[in-house]
């Protein structure tokens, strides 16, 4: 569509007048039943979530333009929020499903419903292409289908055009829930293939920048940098039709103007509003504020053992006990944050995850370890932080700075732009002390430990290695929770977590979402993106 006809489809007048697009067009759309504004601090890189460098912002396009065999239900809490239920599993793209007695075989009938943008139906072999590049790119979708026991395409098995069978080499309670995160999503592999090449098997390039779905909503505009727009499908039966046609998604960097447009009423929905405003938003009364702690999320400070002295456990203590966390609570988080500090034993008396650690500022202990370690009269370091989340990160810095230097720890500050932080923080693993927001998409507490804390793994930023935590992780991974070693095994990685701190966690932090009051049905999720599916607007 042309950038003329666009904006004449909104209601927008064309001409000189509207230059720049961007400044006039939320006011006219925000009044519309029909279409829903959203503000972000943040926006996409990548169509395509199998693609190596793909941010986090890119998550919500994969959940609104593709469709996956299942899904999680939806529950309301008892504020009236709505949140993804972790314990719900629904049938997307799988009309049916069924479990082997052996727990080794899953078997998924597709439902005839189910059919591209260009009309053709889902298949089997769609399905088997789809996972086949997920298993097959590397990187994050490798390890994130991994944690599900899926690694090969041998295991992916077309029965028929409508039956897809999975093999795994073991019973796992996450192998179901694993394919309602984003990464499996089904692909138009028909129309993916016309574009791929010898060089590039996975039409990666042309799925970067071109879409191939069969989801509840079509992205028709990508402004990188500025915004995206989706379209509702018209034909998706997998589910209620959604409840708004068109959804324009505004790249605003500015904090404090993703709040102005929201107050004025320019946006309908701003996305992860920043402790401080949805605390004011909340007392102002002019806006709805929803929000939940996410399920198995952490923010924490890491400390990275390839960096001296942080190799040093006494230190890595020392440091646990010389921040300042009450403040960090009230003064960054702004209330928004369930404490994770000030646990009341070292050992784990249940497997509740996350739960408090055994800390809390006490600098004549610091000191005392810091001493201990050899270092009693400090030493110098640097603390890294996301310039793209400065709302809640700089001012814990701060905060963690100020706190340090009573202990003799000179502090740096190191401010990295956004779109760096994942490849120096969580790729390339070289920063020294940072901070860290790791929220884990399965709800169990040893798949947190098994991207968080085993070696090479991508949030494992801390360069963490421990032997008998790589021993555990592996034998409880895929264990059912009723076995009696489950237990055991999970009491010891947190007491190991609890001693060795290389993450030190601070707070859970909410998912905390700003909307006009005639906007209903947004839920928190635990990919932290918007899944607009089930909005409405009045």
């Amino acid at each position: 569509m042309k950038r003329r006809e666009f904006l004449k489809s909104l209601g927008v007048a064309t001409g000189a007048s509207v230059i720049p697009f961007l400044k006039y067009l939320p006011a006219q759309a925000a009044g519309r039943s029909d279409t829903l504004v959203v503000v972000s601090g943040s926006g996409i890189n990548s169509l395509d979530l199998h693609r190596k460098g793909t941010n986090r912002p890119s998550y919500q396009v994969t959940v609104n333009i593709y469709d996956r065999l299942v899904r999680f239900g939806v529950k309301t809490l008892e504020d009236g929020s709505m949140a993804y239920d972790s314990t719900k599993i629904e049938p997307e793209v799988a009309e049916s499903w069924t479990i082997a007695e052996d727990g080794k075989l899953l078997t998924f009938k597709i439902n005839p419903k189910a059919k591209f943008w260009d009309g053709t139906q889902v298949t089997a072999q769609d399905v088997k292409w789809s996972f086949d590049r997920a298993v097959s790119l590397g990187g994050f979708p490798f390890v994130q289908m991994k944690a599900g026991s899926m690694t090969k395409p041998e295991q992916f098995i077309v029965v028929d055009d409508m039956t897809f069978q999975i093999k795994i080499p073991k019973p796992s309670k996450l192998t179901l829930p694993d394919l309602a995160v984003p990464i499996p999503f089904i692909i138009n592999s028909k129309l993916a293939m016309k574009h791929a090449a010898t060089d590039d098997p996975w039409a990666t390039e042309y799925l970067h920048k071109n879409p191939a779905g069969s989801g509840a909503y079509k992205l028709t505009r990508w402004d990188p940098g500025q915004q995206f727009v989706y379209e509702r499908n018209e034909n998706w039966a997998l589910g209620p039709q959604p409840g708004v046609k068109r959804v324009i998604v505004r790249e605003v960097p500015s904090a404090s103007t993703r709040r102005a447009l929201t107050e004025r009423g320019d946006a309908d929905l701003y996305m992860n509003v920043p402790p401080k405003d949805s605390k004011e938003f909340k007392e102002g009364g002019k806006v709805s504020v929803s929000g939940a702690p996410i399920d198995n999320c952490l923010h924490v400070l890491a400390l990275n053992l390839n960096h001296k002295p942080f190799d040093n456990v006494k230190v890595r203590q020392a440091i646990a006990y010389a921040l300042p966390y009450k403040d960090i609570i009230s003064a960054a988080a702004f209330g928004r944050g369930k404490p994770m500090y000030g646990g009341k034993s070292t050992k784990p008396s249940d497997i509740t995850w996350p739960q408090p650690f055994p800390y809390d500022t006490d600098l004549v202990k610091a000191k005392a370890l810091l001493t201990e370690a050899g270092f009693k009269d400090g030493f110098e370091t640097v603390l890294s932080f996301n310039l793209g989340l400065a709302d809640w990160q700089e001012p814990t810095c701060l905060l963690i700075q100020e706190s340090l230097a009573k202990i003799g720890v000179k502090v740096k500050l190191d401010k990295i732009p956004g779109a760096n932080w994942r490849t120096a923080a969580l790729v390339e693993k070289r920063l020294a002390m940072h901070m860290e927001n790791f929220g884990g998409w399965l709800n169990y507490p040893d798949y947190y430990f098994f991207w968080a804390y085993k070696y090479g793994h991508l949030f494992n930023s801390s360069n963490y290695k421990n032997p008998e935590v790589e021993k555990l992780v592996d034998d409880t991974l895929h264990m059912a929770v009723e076995d009696p070693l489950y237990e055991t095994n999970v009491k010891k990685l947190i007491g190991i977590a609890f001693e060795d701190v290389p993450r030190i966690p601070l707070y859970q932090p909410y998912l905390d979402s700003a909307m006009q009051k005639n906007v209903t049905g947004y839920a928190s999720w635990f990919h932290r993106q918007l899944d607009v599916r089930g909005i409405s607007k009045s």
